[in-house]
C-alpha cells in the first residue's frame, strides 16, 4: 500500500495526527526534500528506508514504490502542504492504478492556511468576499488562459497566490490591470509556520518593492483581498440574534450589540 501524505506547511506539530501515524508505521518513506521539514522524518522507525525525491525522477519514485510493494512493505510518499493542491499527485496515482497497487491520501494545512493562520485572517468576511481563489503564475508549468491572473482578479475575491514570488513585479501589475485597486491589501508570508517564516503586510502596488526590502525570493505565498485587512465586514448571519438555525431561534434584532 502507498500512502500520499500531506506534511502540511513546515512546523512539525501541524501534520495531522493520522499523516503522524502513516511516518511511524511506514516501511519505506520517499520526501519531497526540497519543501518538506526534515524534522517530520524524527517520527520514522529505525528500520524505515527513506528515500529524497528533489533527487529523483518520477519513474525512480514508482520504481521504489513497486519495489516496496512486491516486497510487502508500506510506503508513505510524503508532500509539502496539502497533496492535492500542486502535489502531481495524479500522475503518480495513474501510474499506481496501472500497476495494480493500491493507495490512500491523507490531507495536510496548504500554505494558505498556514500562513492566515500566522496572520489571523479570515479569507471569507460577509460583505467583503465569499470565495477563496487559489491559483498560480504561469512559469515552467503553463495556466490555462482562462485561468489568468487577470480573470481572476476581476472577482475581486480573496486570493491566494503559489509558486510566483519570483514573479512579484508582473504579478501586483497584472493584479491590477485585471481588477485591483493599487491599494487594495496584500500579504506576502516566506515560509508560513517555520521556525524562519516572515510575514509582511503590504498593498497589491508594493509587492515586488515589499520583497526587495526583505530578501524575499522564493518560498513564500501571495494573499491578496480586503479581507486580509478585516474592516468593514458584517457579522456573521449564523450567530445574529435574528436568525434561526436547527438549534437556536432568532431572539432579537440583529445588529443591535454588534462588536
Amino acid at each position: 500500500m502507498v500512502y500520499f501524505v500531506g506534511a502540511g506547511t513546515g512546523a512539525v506539530d501541524l501534520i495531522t495526527v493520522r499523516g503522524m501515524r502513516l511516518l511511524q508505521q511506514a516501511d519505506v518513506i520517499i520526501y519531497a526534500g526540497s519543501l518538506v521539514n526534515p524534522e517530520l522524518l524524527s517520527y520514522a522507525k529505525e528500520t524505515c528506508e527513506i528515500h529524497n525525491s528533489a533527487r529523483l525522477t518520477l519513474e525512480e519514485v514508482l520504481g521504489i514504490m513497486k519495489q516496496a510493494e512486491r516486497e510487502g512493505r508500506s510506503t508513505v510518499r510524503l508532500h509539502t502542504g496539502d497533496p492535492s493542491i500542486y502535489g502531481a499527485v495524479r500522475e503518480q496515482m495513474d501510474a499506481l492504478d496501472q500497476a495494480g497497487i493500491a493507495y490512500e491520501s491523507c490531507p495536510g494545512v496548504s500554505a494558505c492556511f498556514g500562513a492566515a493562520a500566522s496572520l489571523n485572517i479570515e479569507f471569507t468576511l460577509p460583505e467583503i468576499s465569499q470565495s477563496l481563489i487559489i491559483t498560480r503564475m504561469e512559469g515552467k508549468t503553463k495556466v490555462p488562459e482562462r485561468e489568468c491572473i487577470e480573470r481572476f482578479a476581476a472577482h475581486r475575491a480573496s486570493m491566494a497566490i503559489y509558486l510566483s514570488t519570483g514573479m512579484l513585479e508582473e504579478l501586483g501589475r497584472r493584479l491590477i490591470d485585471g481588477g485591483y485597486e493599487k491599494e487594495t491589501p496584500a500579504a506576502l508570508v516566506y515560509k508560513a509556520t517555520w521556525r524562519e517564516e516572515e510575514a509582511y503586510l503590504c498593498t497589491v502596488g508594493t509587492l515586488c518593492e515589499t520583497a526587495a526590502e526583505h530578501g524575499i525570493t522564493k518560498t513564500a505565498i501571495v494573499l491578496v483581498g480586503d479581507a486580509i485587512a478585516h474592516q468593514h465586514y458584517q457579522r456573521s448571519r449564523l450567530y445574529a440574534p435574528d436568525f434561526s438555525t436547527g438549534f437556536r431561534q432568532q431572539s432579537g434584532i440583529y445588529g443591535k450589540d454588534r462588536l
